[in-house]
């Protein structure tokens, strides 16, 4: 099961860190480095279903926007 609410310790010490991985390059690599983010993290979860749920989350917040 998808957990959407808050669910870290220290979600302003995550940000921050997700902010530094991203400092210092260009577009295209910070593109990249989100790609490999995401299999990497998809890889952790291991689980279709799950993934699935993160999929339409994540593109549930993309359809109202224009």
């Amino acid at each position: 099961m998808l957990i959407t609410t808050s669910n870290m310790a220290a979600p302003d010490d995550f940000y921050e860190a997700l902010i530094d991985a991203h400092r210092d390059l260009s577009d295209e690599q910070s593109q990249a480095l989100n790609a490999r983010l995401v299999l990497l993290l998809a890889n952790h979860i291991g689980d279709l279903a799950v993934l699935k749920e993160v999929f339409a989350a994540a593109r549930s917040t993309l359809k109202h926007q224009p």
